[in-house]
């Protein structure tokens, strides 16, 4: 009976040391099919699986910034067998922005790896005369009216890049907040506002057909789907960076072996060629790191966008 209860016991030990075995991981969304965070998540959950030796089945939670997903996912099990992808917004904005939030990011959550970096573009209709963002800068100054330019909301991050934005080239600019990237971009291409600050991923289609014109890259580097656009520094307007980068993270108290699991499986997934190559065409870069590192870029930038959003007095709707 003792030898028994002894290998038991090994067995419950090394059953910490794996993901949850009988049965498929969930990988939750925060966002609807289709969209960006969606593609990103569907892409990794197939290679995923494969790297796990489990099913990797992707579940989308929209709505509340992510909020809800984040919430969700916090009092999930910690066994490996829910994930969360999530974006900057969740994890590192939304603690700013919202005083009863149903989850602390940084005591719920155990990161697992970045996935993906997201530069930030400007885009305006291609009728717009200007020829970049500089030039779009003096021809608001020279503008009667403020010119408005459209966000996915309050607080998010075509929002708070604006913001950045307007503060270091003076634009005369009027944040018009909508409910989602899908109707101000809709709106961009309608000229019903001027412009939009948003991720490559869900733009480059757009800019690829000639429906919007890009005007500068809120990165510190140029983008390789967008070589010929310069960054916003290059223009002389400096400090307007921008990285929507989406993260894996697990329920706090899942063990540490269990997340060193994850993390390996997740960084031979995105080392993977047909991924990396699927990821890049829509413009995504793979950029997977340790469960440290991504502790590290959470916490920076929840102190950049705070600081951010106290200095503007940003509240949401």
């Amino acid at each position: 009976m003792l030898r028994k209860l002894f290998c038991a016991g090994l067995l419950g030990l090394a059953a910490l040391g794996t993901a949850r075995a009988d049965g498929p991981v969930r990988l939750i969304v925060a966002f609807p099919p289709g969209g960006p965070v969606d593609l990103v998540g569907r892409v990794l959950a197939e290679q995923l699986g494969k790297e796990l030796g489990q099913q990797v089945i992707v579940e989308n939670k929209a709505g509340a910034n992510g909020n809800i997903a984040a919430a969700y996912v916090a009092k999930a099990p910690a066994d490996g067998s829910v994930l969360f992808l999530t974006s900057v917004g969740a994890v590192s904005i939304s603690p700013a922005l919202y005083k009863n939030l149903p989850y602390d990011p940084a005591r719920d959550f155990a990161p697992v790896s970045r996935v993906v970096n997201n530069a930030t573009v400007f885009v305006v209709n291609p009728s717009n005369p200007a020829s970049d963002a500089a030039d779009f800068v003096k021809r608001t100054q020279a503008a009667p009216q403020a010119v408005a330019i459209g966000s996915s909301g309050i607080g998010s991050i075509p929002h708070l890049t604006l913001e950045m934005f307007a503060d270091a080239s003076k634009a005369k600019v009027l944040h018009v907040p909508y409910k989602g990237a899908a109707p101000v971009i809709n709106d961009v291409m309608g000229n019903q506002v001027a412009g939009f600050f948003g991720d490559v991923p869900g733009l480059i289609g757009h800019i690829q057909g000639g429906k919007l014109k890009a005007l500068g890259i809120a990165a510190p580097a140029r983008h390789p789907l967008l070589p010929e656009v310069q960054t916003l520094a290059e223009q002389g307007i400096a400090g307007v960076e921008s990285n929507n980068w989406y993260g894996l993270v697990a329920p706090a108290a899942t063990p540490p072996a269990v997340i060193d699991r994850l993390n390996r499986a997740v960084r031979a997934a995105l080392e993977n060629a047909t991924v990396k190559a699927r990821l890049e065409k829509f413009g995504a870069q793979a950029a997977p790191t340790s469960p440290q590192e991504l502790a590290a870029l959470i916490a920076a930038d929840r102190q950049k966008w705070t600081a951010l959003i106290q200095r503007k007095n940003i509240r949401p709707e």
